[in-house]
C-alpha cells in the first residue's frame, strides 16, 4: 500500500505506510493451517541461506491512546541468498497475535521487515563432512527450503538427507513440491551442475494421518527403519553433519539423540557437527 494523496512533483516516490516496509508480491495457501508468501527484498539486505529475520504487522490500536505497536516474530527466510525476493513459510493460528492477521495478506499489502538477519542454521557453523542432514517438523522446513537452493550445500556435501515430519500428509506439500521443482530449475542445474538434485534423499513422514511413511522421525531412527529406508548408516561424527528446526520438544529429543551418536553442537563462533535453530516455534 502506498500514499494515496495526489502529488504534482515528477520525482515523488511512494511513501511506505509501515516502518521498514516491504511489499507482498505473492501468497499461496497450502492448507487451512499453512501458507507461504513472497515480498520485495531491501536492496541493502545481505544474508546467509538458513538465517532468519523479524517480520510482522502493526498491532491493534490501544483502546485508550490509539497508539499501535509492531507485532514482530522471527521467521526463517525460505528463499536462498541469491533470490531477488524474500520468501516465508508460516502457520496460521486463528487467535495468534500476528498470524491471525498475517494469514490475510494479499499481493500489494505491506509487512514490516527488520533487515538484520541472524541464525545458526548456516554452513559456517558446521565442520566439513560427507553427508548433511536436515531435520524439520512443520514450518521448520523453511530454512532448509533456502539451503536446498543454495549452491554451497551441494559443493560441500556428497549427500543431503532432508527429513520432514508433519501431522497430516497435506502439510508435506510445500516441501515436496519445492524439492521436485529443483529437477527443472535451469539456473541451479547450470550453476551447480546437471542432476545436482540427485544428491538429495527426501524422507517425509506423518504422525496422525496415513501416508507412505507414518511415524516420528526420532522413533524411526531409533528402530533403524529410517536408516534402512534411506540406505545410509547411522550418524557418525566422522561423516555426518546436521541441522535441526522443529518444535521445542522435537529439538531437545533430537539433540540428545545426535549427541548419543557422538555429534557435538556447533555455533557460528565454534563450528562443530550439528546446529539447532532456537528461534523457531511451530
Amino acid at each position: 500500500m502506498t500514499e494515496q494523496n495526489v502529488v504534482t512533483q515528477t520525482d515523488a516516490k511512494p511513501v511506505p505506510t509501515l516502518p521498514d516496509a516491504q511489499t507482498v508480491t505473492s501468497v499461496k495457501h497450502w492448507t487451512d493451517r499453512l501458507f507461504s508468501f513472497r515480498v520485495t527484498r531491501p536492496a541493502s539486505l545481505r544474508f546467509r541461506s538458513g538465517e532468519f529475520v523479524m517480520i510482522g504487522l502493526m498491532g491493534d490500536p490501544h483502546p485508550e491512546t490509539g497508539k499501535q505497536k509492531p507485532l514482530l516474530r522471527a521467521y526463517s527466510i525460505a528463499s536462498p541468498s541469491w533470490d531477488e525476493e524474500l520468501e516465508f513459510y508460516s502457520i496460521k493460528v486463528q487467535d495468534g497475535p500476528l498470524t491471525s492477521k498475517l494469514q490475510h495478506i494479499r499481493p500489494g499489502d505491506e509487512i514490516i521487515l527488520r533487515p538484520k538477519p541472524v541464525g545458526t542454521l548456516v554452513h559456517d557453523a558446521l565442520l566439513p563432512g560427507k553427508r548433511l542432514w536436515f531435520f524439520a517438523t512443520g514450518t521448520g522446513f523453511a530454512p532448509f527450503a533456502s539451503l536446498l537452493r543454495e549452491p554451497q550445500t551441494y559443493e560441500d556435501y556428497d549427500e543431503i538427507v532432508i527429513t520432514h515430519t508433519c501431522r497430516e500428509a497435506g502439510e508435506l506439500t510445500y516441501g515436496a513440491e519445492l524439492i521436485e521443482s529443483l529437477k527443472a530449475d535451469e539456473l541451479l542445474n547450470e550453476v551447480i551442475g546437471d542432476g545436482f538434485w540427485k544428491k538429495i534423499k527426501y524422507y517425509p513422514t506423518t504422525t496422525r494421518e496415513e501416508s507412505a511413511k507414518k511415524g516420528r522421525i526420532t522413533d524411526l531412527m531409533r528402530s533403524g527403519e529410517a536408516f534402512a529406508d534411506l540406505e545410509v548408516p547411522a550418524l557418525s561424527p566422522d561423516t555426518d553433519r546436521a541441522m535441526i528446526c522443529g518444535n521445542l520438544a522435537f529439538n531437545l529429543e533430537l539433540k540428545e539423540m545426535l549427541e548419543g551418536y557422538g555429534l557435538v553442537e556447533g555455533a557460528n563462533s565454534n563450528p562443530q557437527h550439528y546446529v539447532v535453530e532456537k528461534a523457531f516455534l511451530d
